[in-house]
Protein backbone atom coordinates (compact mmCIF):
# COMPACT_ATOMS: atom_id res chain seq x y z
CA UNK A 1 0.00 0.00 0.00
CA UNK A 2 1.07 3.60 -0.48
CA UNK A 3 3.03 5.25 2.32
CA UNK A 4 0.76 6.60 5.07
CA UNK A 5 -2.15 4.54 3.75
CA UNK A 6 -3.48 1.60 5.76
CA UNK A 7 -6.37 -0.81 5.97
CA UNK A 8 -7.05 0.30 9.54
CA UNK A 9 -6.05 3.26 11.69
CA UNK A 10 -6.76 2.96 15.40
CA UNK A 11 -6.87 6.22 17.37
CA UNK A 12 -5.89 5.55 20.98
CA UNK A 13 -3.66 2.79 22.38
CA UNK A 14 -5.48 1.83 25.58
CA UNK A 15 -6.64 -1.78 26.05
CA UNK A 16 -9.42 -1.43 23.47
CA UNK A 17 -7.21 0.27 20.90
CA UNK A 18 -4.01 -1.76 21.12
CA UNK A 19 -5.88 -5.08 21.20
CA UNK A 20 -7.90 -4.03 18.16
CA UNK A 21 -4.68 -3.13 16.34
CA UNK A 22 -3.06 -6.47 17.22
CA UNK A 23 -6.07 -8.47 16.03
CA UNK A 24 -6.21 -6.45 12.81
CA UNK A 25 -2.56 -7.22 12.17
CA UNK A 26 -3.07 -10.90 12.94
CA UNK A 27 -5.80 -10.96 10.29
CA UNK A 28 -3.48 -9.51 7.66
CA UNK A 29 -4.68 -5.91 7.73
CA UNK A 30 -2.07 -3.17 7.45
CA UNK A 31 -2.54 -1.21 10.66
CA UNK A 32 -1.43 2.03 12.28
CA UNK A 33 -2.14 3.18 15.82
CA UNK A 34 -2.09 6.80 17.00
CA UNK A 35 -1.30 7.76 20.60
CA UNK A 36 -0.94 11.23 22.10
CA UNK A 37 0.78 10.15 25.35
CA UNK A 38 2.03 6.67 26.26
CA UNK A 39 1.20 3.29 24.75
CA UNK A 40 -1.25 1.41 26.91
CA UNK A 41 -3.48 4.40 27.58
CA UNK A 42 -4.96 5.21 30.97
CA UNK A 43 -5.37 1.57 32.03
CA UNK A 44 -1.73 0.55 31.84
CA UNK A 45 -0.25 3.91 32.79
CA UNK A 46 -2.72 5.55 35.19
CA UNK A 47 -5.47 3.05 35.93
CA UNK A 48 -5.94 -0.70 36.20
CA UNK A 49 -2.32 -1.77 36.43
CA UNK A 50 -0.55 0.80 38.65
CA UNK A 51 -3.47 0.87 41.10
CA UNK A 52 -3.18 -2.89 41.55
CA UNK A 53 0.52 -2.45 42.29
CA UNK A 54 -0.37 0.11 44.97
CA UNK A 55 -3.05 -2.15 46.42
CA UNK A 56 -0.60 -5.05 46.54
CA UNK A 57 1.66 -2.94 48.74
CA UNK A 58 -1.23 -2.14 51.07
CA UNK A 59 -2.13 -5.85 51.25
CA UNK A 60 1.42 -6.63 52.35
CA UNK A 61 1.24 -3.87 54.97
CA UNK A 62 -2.00 -5.37 56.26
CA UNK A 63 -0.42 -8.83 56.52
CA UNK A 64 2.65 -7.44 58.26
CA UNK A 65 0.39 -6.30 61.08
CA UNK A 66 -0.92 -9.86 61.45
CA UNK A 67 2.48 -11.54 61.78
CA UNK A 68 1.82 -12.92 65.28
CA UNK A 69 -1.30 -14.65 63.99
CA UNK A 70 0.89 -16.64 61.59
CA UNK A 71 3.72 -17.34 64.00
CA UNK A 72 6.08 -14.49 63.19
CA UNK A 73 7.30 -11.38 64.94
CA UNK A 74 8.93 -8.15 63.83
CA UNK A 75 9.55 -4.73 65.30
CA UNK A 76 9.54 -1.20 63.96
CA UNK A 77 7.32 -1.83 60.93
CA UNK A 78 7.52 1.01 58.41
CA UNK A 79 6.56 1.76 54.85
CA UNK A 80 8.22 4.08 52.36
CA UNK A 81 5.53 5.80 50.28
CA UNK A 82 8.03 7.00 47.68
CA UNK A 83 9.21 3.44 47.04
CA UNK A 84 5.63 2.14 46.94
CA UNK A 85 4.82 4.73 44.27
CA UNK A 86 8.10 4.06 42.45
CA UNK A 87 7.31 0.35 42.20
CA UNK A 88 3.85 1.16 40.88
CA UNK A 89 5.30 3.41 38.19
CA UNK A 90 7.86 0.76 37.22
CA UNK A 91 5.09 -1.79 36.81
CA UNK A 92 3.20 0.64 34.59
CA UNK A 93 6.32 1.36 32.52
CA UNK A 94 6.99 -2.35 32.07
CA UNK A 95 3.50 -2.92 30.72
CA UNK A 96 3.66 0.13 28.44
CA UNK A 97 6.97 -1.13 27.06
CA UNK A 98 5.31 -4.50 26.58
CA UNK A 99 2.68 -2.90 24.36
CA UNK A 100 5.45 -1.23 22.35
CA UNK A 101 7.03 -4.65 21.85
CA UNK A 102 3.71 -6.09 20.68
CA UNK A 103 3.27 -3.25 18.19
CA UNK A 104 6.72 -3.96 16.77
CA UNK A 105 6.14 -7.71 16.75
CA UNK A 106 2.96 -7.34 14.70
CA UNK A 107 4.43 -4.67 12.41
CA UNK A 108 1.92 -2.05 13.50
CA UNK A 109 2.94 1.51 12.71
CA UNK A 110 2.93 3.66 15.84
CA UNK A 111 2.36 7.38 15.32
CA UNK A 112 2.52 9.82 18.24
CA UNK A 113 0.45 12.98 18.29
CA UNK A 114 -3.05 14.41 18.58
CA UNK A 115 -5.36 12.80 16.02
CA UNK A 116 -8.33 14.40 14.33
CA UNK A 117 -10.69 13.07 11.69
CA UNK A 118 -9.95 14.99 8.51
CA UNK A 119 -12.54 13.77 6.04
CA UNK A 120 -13.59 10.37 4.78
CA UNK A 121 -10.87 7.84 5.53
CA UNK A 122 -8.39 10.49 6.63
CA UNK A 123 -6.73 11.29 9.98
CA UNK A 124 -4.61 14.36 10.65
CA UNK A 125 -2.01 13.92 13.38
CA UNK A 126 -0.35 16.91 14.98
CA UNK A 127 2.81 16.79 17.08
CA UNK A 128 5.17 19.66 17.89
CA UNK A 129 3.23 21.97 15.56
CA UNK A 130 3.78 19.59 12.65
CA UNK A 131 0.84 17.79 11.04
CA UNK A 132 0.85 14.67 8.92
CA UNK A 133 -2.08 12.93 7.28
CA UNK A 134 -2.80 9.20 7.21
CA UNK A 135 -5.45 7.42 5.17
CA UNK A 136 -7.34 4.20 5.79
CA UNK A 137 -10.40 2.33 4.63
CA UNK A 138 -11.38 1.84 8.25
CA UNK A 139 -10.82 4.08 11.29
CA UNK A 140 -11.40 2.91 14.86
CA UNK A 141 -11.87 5.50 17.60
CA UNK A 142 -10.55 4.34 20.98
CA UNK A 143 -9.78 7.65 22.66
CA UNK A 144 -11.03 6.51 26.07
CA UNK A 145 -12.29 8.67 28.90
CA UNK A 146 -11.15 10.83 31.78
CA UNK A 147 -12.32 11.68 35.30
CA UNK A 148 -15.54 13.65 35.55
CA UNK A 149 -15.44 17.01 37.33
CA UNK A 150 -18.63 18.45 38.81
CA UNK A 151 -19.32 22.18 39.25
CA UNK A 152 -17.76 23.26 42.53
CA UNK A 153 -15.78 20.02 42.72
CA UNK A 154 -12.99 20.76 40.28
CA UNK A 155 -9.62 19.11 40.98
CA UNK A 156 -6.57 21.33 41.38
CA UNK A 157 -4.02 18.49 41.32
CA UNK A 158 -2.57 19.51 44.68
CA UNK A 159 -5.21 19.31 47.39
CA UNK A 160 -8.10 17.97 45.32
CA UNK A 161 -7.03 14.93 43.33
CA UNK A 162 -8.24 12.81 40.46
CA UNK A 163 -7.01 9.23 40.13
CA UNK A 164 -3.78 10.50 38.53
CA UNK A 165 -2.65 12.54 41.51
CA UNK A 166 -3.89 9.91 43.96
CA UNK A 167 -1.51 7.38 42.37
CA UNK A 168 1.58 9.53 42.88
CA UNK A 169 1.09 11.34 46.20
CA UNK A 170 4.20 13.32 47.20
CA UNK A 171 3.39 12.68 50.86
CA UNK A 172 1.03 10.39 52.73
CA UNK A 173 -2.20 12.16 53.72
CA UNK A 174 -3.18 11.53 57.33
CA UNK A 175 -6.80 12.15 56.35
CA UNK A 176 -8.59 11.74 53.05
CA UNK A 177 -12.03 12.57 51.68
CA UNK A 178 -13.16 10.31 48.83
CA UNK A 179 -16.10 11.59 46.79
CA UNK A 180 -17.80 8.66 45.09
CA UNK A 181 -17.94 4.99 46.10
CA UNK A 182 -17.72 3.19 42.79
CA UNK A 183 -14.77 0.92 42.01
CA UNK A 184 -12.23 3.75 41.63
CA UNK A 185 -13.24 5.58 44.79
CA UNK A 186 -13.40 2.46 46.94
CA UNK A 187 -10.04 1.17 45.70
CA UNK A 188 -8.30 4.40 46.69
CA UNK A 189 -10.21 4.50 49.96
CA UNK A 190 -9.05 0.96 50.69
CA UNK A 191 -5.43 1.66 49.77
CA UNK A 192 -5.06 4.77 51.93
CA UNK A 193 -7.11 3.40 54.84
CA UNK A 194 -5.06 0.19 54.98
CA UNK A 195 -1.87 2.27 55.17
CA UNK A 196 -3.33 4.29 58.05
CA UNK A 197 -5.11 7.32 56.64
CA UNK A 198 -8.39 8.46 58.21
CA UNK A 199 -10.74 7.98 55.27
CA UNK A 200 -14.24 9.34 54.74
CA UNK A 201 -16.23 8.20 51.72
CA UNK A 202 -19.21 10.25 50.50
CA UNK A 203 -21.78 8.67 48.19
CA UNK A 204 -24.86 10.42 46.78
CA UNK A 205 -26.78 7.14 46.45
CA UNK A 206 -28.11 5.13 49.37
CA UNK A 207 -25.28 2.58 49.44
CA UNK A 208 -21.65 2.18 48.50
CA UNK A 209 -20.68 0.19 45.40
CA UNK A 210 -24.17 0.98 44.08
CA UNK A 211 -23.93 -1.11 40.91
CA UNK A 212 -23.26 -4.27 42.92
CA UNK A 213 -25.85 -6.57 44.45
CA UNK A 214 -27.34 -4.86 47.50
CA UNK A 215 -26.38 -7.69 49.83
CA UNK A 216 -22.76 -7.50 48.71
CA UNK A 217 -22.78 -3.71 49.14
CA UNK A 218 -24.04 -4.11 52.70
CA UNK A 219 -21.39 -6.74 53.46
CA UNK A 220 -18.69 -4.43 52.08
CA UNK A 221 -19.97 -1.48 54.10
CA UNK A 222 -19.74 -3.49 57.32
CA UNK A 223 -16.24 -4.67 56.46
CA UNK A 224 -15.02 -1.16 55.63
CA UNK A 225 -16.62 0.32 58.76
CA UNK A 226 -14.90 -2.38 60.83
CA UNK A 227 -11.59 -1.21 59.32
CA UNK A 228 -12.33 2.31 60.51
CA UNK A 229 -13.52 3.79 57.23
CA UNK A 230 -16.29 6.39 57.58
CA UNK A 231 -19.06 5.94 55.04
CA UNK A 232 -21.63 8.65 54.38
CA UNK A 233 -24.33 7.53 51.94
CA UNK A 234 -27.33 9.49 50.63
CA UNK A 235 -25.04 12.49 51.00
CA UNK A 236 -23.73 15.13 48.63
CA UNK A 237 -20.70 17.39 48.85
CA UNK A 238 -22.44 20.74 48.77
CA UNK A 239 -19.24 22.76 48.95
CA UNK A 240 -15.57 21.85 48.69
CA UNK A 241 -12.99 24.49 49.58
CA UNK A 242 -9.23 24.37 49.85
CA UNK A 243 -7.61 25.63 53.04
CA UNK A 244 -4.07 26.33 54.17
CA UNK A 245 -3.52 22.73 55.17
CA UNK A 246 -6.06 20.72 53.18
CA UNK A 247 -9.72 20.80 52.20
CA UNK A 248 -12.98 21.63 53.92
CA UNK A 249 -16.17 19.98 52.73
CA UNK A 250 -19.76 20.83 53.56
CA UNK A 251 -21.84 17.67 53.36
CA UNK A 252 -25.61 17.61 52.99
CA UNK A 253 -27.51 14.44 53.87
CA UNK A 254 -30.76 13.34 52.27
CA UNK A 255 -32.71 14.58 55.29
CA UNK A 256 -31.26 18.07 54.83
CA UNK A 257 -28.80 18.01 57.72
CA UNK A 258 -25.38 19.49 57.08
CA UNK A 259 -21.92 18.96 58.52
CA UNK A 260 -18.47 20.24 57.70
CA UNK A 261 -15.47 17.94 57.68
CA UNK A 262 -11.79 18.64 57.09
CA UNK A 263 -9.18 16.45 55.42
CA UNK A 264 -5.64 16.86 54.15
CA UNK A 265 -6.61 15.76 50.66
CA UNK A 266 -9.69 14.87 48.62
CA UNK A 267 -10.05 12.35 45.80
CA UNK A 268 -12.81 12.87 43.23
CA UNK A 269 -14.22 9.64 41.83
CA UNK A 270 -17.60 10.68 40.47
CA UNK A 271 -17.52 8.91 37.13
CA UNK A 272 -15.96 9.46 33.72
CA UNK A 273 -16.56 11.46 30.57
CA UNK A 274 -15.59 10.33 27.11
CA UNK A 275 -12.71 11.98 25.28
CA UNK A 276 -14.86 13.28 22.44
CA UNK A 277 -13.44 16.78 22.09
CA UNK A 278 -11.17 18.01 19.30
CA UNK A 279 -11.15 14.80 17.27
CA UNK A 280 -13.52 15.96 14.53
CA UNK A 281 -16.62 14.02 15.55
CA UNK A 282 -19.13 16.77 14.82
CA UNK A 283 -17.69 17.50 11.38
CA UNK A 284 -17.71 13.79 10.58
CA UNK A 285 -21.37 13.46 11.54
CA UNK A 286 -20.80 11.19 14.54
CA UNK A 287 -23.57 11.19 17.14
CA UNK A 288 -22.51 11.85 20.74
CA UNK A 289 -24.75 11.44 23.80
CA UNK A 290 -23.66 12.37 27.31
CA UNK A 291 -20.00 12.57 26.20
CA UNK A 292 -20.00 9.07 24.68
CA UNK A 293 -20.12 8.05 21.01
CA UNK A 294 -23.31 6.28 19.93
CA UNK A 295 -22.68 2.97 18.15
CA UNK A 296 -24.66 -0.08 17.08
CA UNK A 297 -24.00 -3.68 18.12
CA UNK A 298 -20.99 -3.82 15.77
CA UNK A 299 -19.53 -0.53 17.10
CA UNK A 300 -20.34 1.25 13.86
CA UNK A 301 -20.89 5.00 14.30
CA UNK A 302 -23.22 5.40 11.35
CA UNK A 303 -20.40 6.94 9.31
CA UNK A 304 -19.09 4.44 6.76
CA UNK A 305 -15.79 2.87 7.82
CA UNK A 306 -15.76 4.60 11.23
CA UNK A 307 -16.01 2.60 14.45
CA UNK A 308 -15.76 3.42 18.15
CA UNK A 309 -14.88 1.13 21.07
CA UNK A 310 -13.86 1.08 24.73
CA UNK A 311 -14.62 3.76 27.31
CA UNK A 312 -15.54 6.11 24.46
CA UNK A 313 -18.81 4.18 24.00
CA UNK A 314 -21.39 2.65 26.33
CA UNK A 315 -21.13 0.87 29.68
CA UNK A 316 -19.77 -1.08 31.35
CA UNK A 317 -16.62 1.03 31.21
CA UNK A 318 -14.12 -1.76 31.80
CA UNK A 319 -10.79 -2.53 30.15
CA UNK A 320 -11.61 -6.17 29.43
CA UNK A 321 -14.90 -5.19 27.82
CA UNK A 322 -12.99 -2.72 25.61
CA UNK A 323 -10.48 -5.42 24.63
CA UNK A 324 -13.28 -7.72 23.54
CA UNK A 325 -14.85 -4.91 21.54
CA UNK A 326 -11.52 -4.34 19.82
CA UNK A 327 -11.41 -7.96 18.72
CA UNK A 328 -15.00 -7.86 17.47
CA UNK A 329 -14.34 -4.77 15.35
CA UNK A 330 -11.11 -6.18 13.92
CA UNK A 331 -12.77 -9.43 12.96
CA UNK A 332 -15.79 -7.62 11.58
CA UNK A 333 -13.56 -5.47 9.36
CA UNK A 334 -11.61 -8.51 8.17
CA UNK A 335 -14.73 -10.53 7.42
CA UNK A 336 -13.77 -13.18 9.96
CA UNK A 337 -16.42 -15.89 10.27
CA UNK A 338 -18.29 -16.52 13.49
CA UNK A 339 -18.17 -13.00 14.93
CA UNK A 340 -20.90 -12.32 17.48
CA UNK A 341 -22.04 -9.10 19.17
CA UNK A 342 -20.96 -8.71 22.79
CA UNK A 343 -23.46 -9.62 25.49
CA UNK A 344 -22.50 -7.19 28.24
CA UNK A 345 -24.43 -9.23 30.82
CA UNK A 346 -21.59 -11.73 30.56
CA UNK A 347 -18.87 -9.18 31.32
CA UNK A 348 -17.53 -9.56 34.88
CA UNK A 349 -16.81 -6.57 37.12
CA UNK A 350 -14.06 -6.48 39.74
CA UNK A 351 -13.19 -4.07 42.56
CA UNK A 352 -9.77 -4.62 44.15
CA UNK A 353 -10.48 -3.27 47.60
CA UNK A 354 -10.04 -5.32 50.76
CA UNK A 355 -12.06 -7.51 50.82
CA UNK A 356 -12.30 -7.80 47.04
CA UNK A 357 -15.64 -7.60 45.20
CA UNK A 358 -16.56 -9.29 41.92
CA UNK A 359 -19.75 -9.98 40.01
CA UNK A 360 -21.28 -11.03 36.72
CA UNK A 361 -24.84 -10.93 35.43
CA UNK A 362 -28.02 -9.86 37.19
CA UNK A 363 -28.30 -8.77 40.79
CA UNK A 364 -31.02 -10.41 42.86
CA UNK A 365 -33.15 -7.25 42.59
CA UNK A 366 -32.75 -7.09 38.80
CA UNK A 367 -33.63 -10.77 38.43
CA UNK A 368 -36.78 -10.29 40.50
CA UNK A 369 -37.81 -7.20 38.56
CA UNK A 370 -37.44 -9.14 35.29
CA UNK A 371 -40.49 -11.14 36.30
CA UNK A 372 -38.67 -14.44 36.62
CA UNK A 373 -39.13 -16.92 39.40
CA UNK A 374 -35.69 -17.16 40.96
CA UNK A 375 -33.74 -19.10 43.53
CA UNK A 376 -30.76 -17.74 45.43
CA UNK A 377 -27.79 -19.54 46.95
CA UNK A 378 -25.32 -18.16 49.49
CA UNK A 379 -22.17 -19.47 51.09
CA UNK A 380 -19.94 -17.64 53.59
CA UNK A 381 -16.16 -17.83 53.55
CA UNK A 382 -16.20 -18.91 57.20
CA UNK A 383 -17.43 -22.32 56.03
CA UNK A 384 -14.46 -22.83 53.72
CA UNK A 385 -11.32 -24.61 54.94
CA UNK A 386 -8.90 -22.81 52.62
CA UNK A 387 -10.26 -19.38 53.64
CA UNK A 388 -9.73 -20.23 57.30
CA UNK A 389 -6.22 -21.58 56.61
CA UNK A 390 -5.38 -18.36 54.77
CA UNK A 391 -6.69 -16.30 57.65
CA UNK A 392 -9.32 -14.77 55.33
CA UNK A 393 -12.67 -16.00 56.69
CA UNK A 394 -14.54 -12.79 55.80
CA UNK A 395 -16.51 -13.21 52.60
CA UNK A 396 -19.70 -14.27 50.87
CA UNK A 397 -20.56 -15.92 47.57
CA UNK A 398 -24.06 -15.48 46.17
CA UNK A 399 -25.70 -17.06 43.14
CA UNK A 400 -28.97 -16.19 41.40
CA UNK A 401 -30.69 -18.80 39.22
CA UNK A 402 -33.84 -18.99 37.15
CA UNK A 403 -35.91 -21.38 39.26
CA UNK A 404 -37.63 -22.92 36.23
CA UNK A 405 -34.77 -23.34 33.74
CA UNK A 406 -31.77 -23.50 36.09
CA UNK A 407 -30.00 -20.70 34.15
CA UNK A 408 -27.32 -18.90 36.11
CA UNK A 409 -28.58 -15.32 36.00
CA UNK A 410 -25.92 -13.75 38.17
CA UNK A 411 -23.13 -14.32 40.67
CA UNK A 412 -21.84 -11.93 43.32
CA UNK A 413 -18.79 -12.35 45.52
CA UNK A 414 -16.90 -10.56 48.25
CA UNK A 415 -13.77 -11.91 49.92
CA UNK A 416 -10.17 -12.89 49.30
CA UNK A 417 -9.24 -13.36 45.63
CA UNK A 418 -12.81 -13.22 44.32
CA UNK A 419 -11.51 -11.17 41.37
CA UNK A 420 -9.66 -14.31 40.29
CA UNK A 421 -12.59 -16.63 41.05
CA UNK A 422 -15.39 -14.78 39.24
CA UNK A 423 -14.23 -16.06 35.86
CA UNK A 424 -15.61 -19.49 36.78
CA UNK A 425 -19.10 -18.07 36.89
CA UNK A 426 -18.42 -15.97 33.78
CA UNK A 427 -17.53 -19.13 31.85
CA UNK A 428 -20.68 -20.77 33.21
CA UNK A 429 -22.77 -17.85 31.93
CA UNK A 430 -21.05 -17.93 28.54
CA UNK A 431 -21.61 -21.68 28.20
CA UNK A 432 -25.19 -21.33 29.47
CA UNK A 433 -24.55 -23.79 32.27
CA UNK A 434 -27.43 -24.69 34.58
CA UNK A 435 -27.41 -25.22 38.30
CA UNK A 436 -27.59 -28.97 37.72
CA UNK A 437 -24.44 -28.89 35.58
CA UNK A 438 -22.59 -26.76 38.12
CA UNK A 439 -23.68 -29.08 40.93
CA UNK A 440 -22.23 -31.99 38.96
CA UNK A 441 -18.91 -30.17 38.50
CA UNK A 442 -16.04 -31.29 40.74
CA UNK A 443 -14.26 -28.41 42.50
CA UNK A 444 -10.78 -29.05 43.94
CA UNK A 445 -10.22 -29.24 47.69
CA UNK A 446 -9.01 -27.32 49.57
CA UNK A 447 -9.60 -24.17 47.53
CA UNK A 448 -11.54 -20.95 47.79
CA UNK A 449 -13.38 -22.04 44.64
CA UNK A 450 -15.33 -24.54 46.74
CA UNK A 451 -17.35 -21.58 48.04
CA UNK A 452 -18.63 -21.19 44.49
CA UNK A 453 -19.82 -24.80 44.39
CA UNK A 454 -21.46 -24.50 47.79
CA UNK A 455 -23.29 -21.32 46.74
CA UNK A 456 -24.75 -23.27 43.82
CA UNK A 457 -25.68 -26.18 46.09
CA UNK A 458 -27.33 -23.77 48.51
CA UNK A 459 -29.63 -22.48 45.78
CA UNK A 460 -31.06 -26.01 45.73
CA UNK A 461 -30.89 -26.25 49.55
CA UNK A 462 -28.05 -28.78 49.26
CA UNK A 463 -25.11 -26.92 50.80
CA UNK A 464 -22.82 -29.32 52.64
CA UNK A 465 -20.57 -27.21 54.83
CA UNK A 466 -22.84 -24.68 56.47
Amino acid sequence: MAENTYDVIVIGSGPAGYVCAIRCAQLGLSTAIVEREKLGGICLNWGCIPTKALLRSSEIWHLMHRLKEFGFSADNLQFDLAKIVERSRKVAAQLSNGVAFLMKKHKIAVVYGQARLAGKGKVAITKDETTQELSATNIVLATGARARALPGLEPDGKLVWTYREAMVPPAFPKSLLVVGSGAIGIEFASFFRTLGSEVTVVEVLDRILPVEDEEISQFAAKAFAKQGMKLKTSTIVEKLETTADGVSATLKAKDGTRETIAAERAVLAVGIVGNVENIGLEEAGVKVEKTHVVVNEWYETGVAGLYAIGDLVGPPWLAHKGMHEGVIVAERIAGFKGVHPLDTSKVPACTYCWPQVASVGMTEAAAKSSGRKIKVGRFPYIGNGKAIALGEPEGLVKTVFDAETGELLGAHMIGAEVTELIQGYTIARTLEATDAELVATVFPHPTLSETMHEAVLDADKRALHI
